[in-house]
């Protein structure tokens, strides 16, 4: 019996290494077998620190579904408005499935007003690229009855602290643009901080304050409707949704020039091939005709980059808004 059922075995020993060869010329052709399985496997998350509906939100949906159409898995938009959206990312697995959209104010910003941050923005995070620029526009109440950029200059000189601006907060950009107006006009103005952008805006076409700093999204319509008067754009080129508008710099401020800035970033650990692949989508779904057409109608710009680029726009970014809190003395703490 032993003896038969060792020869019975021996043909199919024999044809071992053929079905060996087939095997893995089948594991070859099939990475997802093989465990070698292409980035994405699953839906990724992109946590938003601001509200649903806000200027950042609406434009990284528009990009995200191009980005989910390229990878054929859901693209998940979850927003956890504040330091709770930081927080999240920061602690989240460092795979490449749980991203955080970033602005100027949360990753530059607000570590150089505050000590008390529960992130640190170059500990937590690493770039992944730049999704759109906001364009910051300057607009007055029509009550207010100033036309030119050089007239406002003219009234608040002639009335230090006697004009009056809305923000969405100390250290916010409407805040922050300001202070650089101001150094760089020689004049001295109120700042009046709300609790989010959409009171500071609703404030001023309501006329309770005179003027104010916002991004285009935040205002396009009351403009359209005759409520705000747009003086300039703080951006180095002239917004596509309001051409008419002259820059800062045309307006008679030179070297004036602010964007407020979104881009992706993932939790310190990513693997850096998960992080380029990342990037590479990023940079298509920006690049889409669609996806453009859509972003500038909201008021935004697209502004892709690498993860390198991002990182030195950061450290850019970072030395010139020291120089102004510096300059001017601010502080959150």
């Amino acid at each position: 019996m032993i003896s038969d059922n060792k020869h019975r075995m021996i043909p199919w020993m024999s044809r071992m290494p053929q079905t060996l060869a087939l095997l893995c010329s089948f594991m070859l052709c099939h990475p997802l077998i093989a465990g070698a399985a292409e980035f994405p496997e699953k839906p990724v998350r992109i946590v938003i620190p601001f509200p649903a509906g806000a200027a950042a939100d609406t434009a990284m949906r528009v990009v995200a579904r191009k980005m989910s159409d390229q990878w054929r898995q859901p693209v998940v938009i979850d927003n956890r408005p504040g330091a709770h959206g930081f927080q999240a990312v920061s602690s989240a697995p460092a795979d490449g499935y749980t991203l955080l959209m970033g602005a100027g104010s949360g990753m530059v910003t607000a570590p150089l007003l505050s000590s008390k941050l529960t992130y640190n923005p170059s500990r937590d995070f690493v770039p992944v690229g730049r999704v759109v620029v906001n364009v910051p526009i300057l607009t007055t109440h029509p009550s207010l009855q100033v036309r030119t950029v050089q007239e406002l200059i003219e009234l608040a000189r002639k009335n230090p602290g006697g004009l009056n601006y809305s923000t969405s907060g100390n250290g916010s950009p409407g805040h922050l643009s300001m202070e650089m107006f101001q150094a760089a006009t020689g004049t001295r103005m109120v700042q009046i901080p709300y609790k989010g952008g959409g009171p500071a805006v609703n404030e001023l076409a309501g006329g309770h304050v005179q003027l104010g700093i916002n991004a285009v999204p935040s205002v396009a319509a009351h403009i359209k409707a005759g409520k705000l008067v747009p003086l300039a754009v703080a951006s180095a080129k002239r917004s596509r949704a309001f051409p008419q508008v002259p820059t800062m710099a045309e307006a008679g401020l030179k070297d004036f020039e602010y964007d407020i800035w979104y881009a992706l970033f993932a939790p310190t650990g990513t693997p850096a091939d998960a992080v380029q692949k990342i990037s590479k989508v990023l940079r298509a779904s920006l690049a889409d005709a669609e996806v453009t057409a859509s972003l500038v109608a909201q008021g935004a710009e697209p502004a892709p980059t690498t993860p390198q680029e991002l990182g030195r726009f950061i450290q850019e970014d970072t030395a010139r808004w020291a120089k102004l809190v510096k300059d001017r003395n601010l502080k959150l703490d």
